[in-house]
This record gives structure tokens, C-alpha cells and sequence, in this order.
């Protein structure tokens, strides 16, 4: 892809990633961001980008994998029934399972209550050359400890540390952590599903309807859609004081779940698009040892396969 041709691909998918992005250099409310956006679209155009962004995805994806630099961290947080299964399995379907990893962080085990709060996160971090989703994450410990308190003192932290300031001081951390990953190679993306009560609602209902979602349905789903104003504000609060430049987060609006998508994939392709990736290039001489292969490949069954082989052998000796 040339230059221009990125320039324009930046162009086209801009106008789905830029209203959607905080990244702290403006006052941010969730109230003034509507969850029911469709971005002046209809669900057959969106469909169509959304296609076109899983073919980029599987290029950008092979040379992030080839180059072995960069690393690239999605995380999607959301109220229940935002979306987020549905909108991993879309926007990475195609993508070679070798090249990316999800990891669902639910309730902590023991092993990891006996850790820091991102000691689960950072063990599951992407390797250089991969992409690591994250359907949940360390955001959980700003949010279902804050909303349910007897769940933060499950986590053995010295009473005298858990003061008034506990959770500003784990967004100090939390920052902190992401500039840290940024740092050394990760491109971090956050997506907040911005759903509405209403759309959960219809969602809920959905599941009770079908044999095929019921099992997504749990009595706890209601337990915590009474406290919808207490996790929207809490939501609010995190997106406020843990957005950067470096890890900025994307509110993306989730009642038509294939706009979500556009979104999300336009993001995603938007931040690998930036990172210039390339194929590795050969070396002049290894160019010649493959021409040498190539013929003995050729004339194999003439004696040329064990020839090839004898290029190959002294080609990993000189390595």
C-alpha cells in the first residue's frame, strides 16, 4: 500500500474512529454520547465496511505477526448484553488464530486474589507480533470493586491502604501500567460499549426468547441492571481520568450492534494503519541462496534435492 493509498484509507475511516475517541484533552460526559449513533449510515453500507475492515485486519495482522515489533492490546468493556462476544467473534473473524489470543477475566481465583490487581492482565499481555484481546479487564477493579465493595476487601489488601483515594490511585496506576506498554511496543486500544437500558432490555428479553441464548441468561444480569446509574457513573468516572493520547479510550455507540462494529474495526484498522508495518526484507544474499534453491528444487529427481538440502545446511551454518 503507497503512500496516498494510506492517506486515504486514514481519510475514509477517520470519520468513524474521531467522534468516538477520548483521549483526555477535553472534558468528557457519557450523557452526551448517544448510544443509538448509526454515523449517517444504514446497516447495508455498514455491513460493507465492515467486510472490507476484516480483509485490512488479516494483511495488517500477517505483517504485525512477520515483523515482530509491535503488539497490540484491544480491550472492550461494557454493561451486560453491550456486545462484546459478538463484536470480538465479527471484527476478528479471518484473523489467523496463531497471531491473536482473548482472554476473559471473570470473577479472580485465589491465585490471583493473592496478587496485585494487574498481575492477572500482565501475564496475559500479547507478545511481540501478536494481538491480545481482553473482553474485560483490569478496568473491572475500578468498577465492579467500586459498585460492590465486599468484593474489594476479598482482595487482602492491608486495611490501612484502602483509603478514600484508592481508586484514584489505581487510575494513577493504571495510567502508569499503559505508559509503561506503550512504551515498549504496545498499541493500546479501549473500547467502552455504550448501550442503553432500554437496548439491554430488548436484549435480555431476546435471550429468554431463543433456546440458543438462553444459557447467556443470569438471575445476576437483573441484580446488576438495578445499579445501571451507579455503573454508568463509575464508567463515566473511569473513561475521565484513565484516557491518554497513548491509550485512549473509544465510546462506541452499541444499540445497532453492526454500527459497533464499524467502529471498532475502523479503530483498529486506523492504529495498525499508523504503524508503517512491512513484510521483512531478504537480504541480497540470501536471495542468491534462493535462487540456488530454487533450481535445485527445480531438478529435483536429478539429484538436485539432495542439493538443496546441502544449501539449506550450509545457509543455517553461516547464521
Amino acid at each position: 500500500m503507497n503512500k496516498k493509498s494510506l492517506q486515504s484509507l486514514a481519510v475514509e475511516l477517520d470519520r468513524f474512529v474521531a467522534p468516538f475517541r477520548i483521549d483526555g484533552s477535553r472534558e468528557f460526559h457519557l450523557r452526551s454520547h448517544e448510544s443509538a449513533e448509526r454515523g449517517g449510515l444504514d446497516k447495508d453500507k455498514g455491513e460493507k465496511i465492515i467486510a472490507a475492515n476484516r480483509k485490512r485486519l488479516s494483511d495488517f495482522q500477517e505483517k504485525l505477526y512477520a515483523q515482530d515489533r509491535w503488539s497490540l492490546l484491544v480491550i472492550f468493556q461494557g454493561m451486560d448484553a453491550a456486545g462484546k462476544d459478538s463484536a470480538i467473534k465479527s471484527i476478528f473473524d479471518g484473523v489467523n488464530p496463531q497471531g491473536c489470543e482473548v482472554t476473559a477475566f471473570k470473577q479472580p481465583s485465589t491465585k490471583e486474589l493473592n496478587h496485585d490487581f494487574l498481575w492477572r492482565s500482565a501475564v496475559a499481555l500479547p507478545e511481540r507480533g501478536r494481538i491480545g484481546i481482553f473482553n474485560r479487564s483490569y478496568y473491572e477493579e475500578c468498577l465492579v470493586t467500586r459498585v460492590h465493595p465486599e468484593v474489594l476487601a476479598k482482595e487482602k489488601i492491608p486495611p490501612r491502604l484502602v483509603t478514600k483515594n484508592i481508586w484514584h490511585e489505581r487510575f494513577e496506576d493504571i495510567i502508569a501500567f499503559e505508559r509503561y506498554l506503550a512504551r515498549q511496543g504496545t498499541i493500546i486500544l479501549k473500547f467502552f460499549l455504550n448501550v442503553s437500558k432500554q437496548e439491554q432490555r430488548a436484549r435480555f428479553l431476546d435471550r429468554l426468547e431463543e433456546p440458543a441464548k438462553t444459557w447467556k441468561f443470569s438471575m445476576a444480569d437483573i441484580t446488576e441492571r438495578a445499579r445501571w446509574n451507579r455503573y454508568q457513573a463509575v464508567y463515566q468516572d473511569i473513561v475521565r481520568h484513565t484516557s491518554s493520547a497513548v491509550a485512549p479510550w473509544y465510546v462506541v455507540p452499541a444499540d445497532h450492534k453492526w454500527f459497533a462494529r464499524v467502529v471498532i474495526g475502523s479503530a483498529i484498522v486506523r492504529a495498525l494503519d499508523g504503524l508503517n508495518l512491512q513484510f521483512p526484507r531478504v537480504d541480497k544474499a540470501s536471495h542468491e541462496e534462493f535462487k540456488e534453491i530454487r533450481k535445485a528444487l527445480e531438478n529435483e529427481g536429478k539429484g538436485g534435492g539432495r542439493k538443496a538440502a546441502q544449501i539449506a545446511k550450509a545457509a543455517a551454518k553461516g547464521n
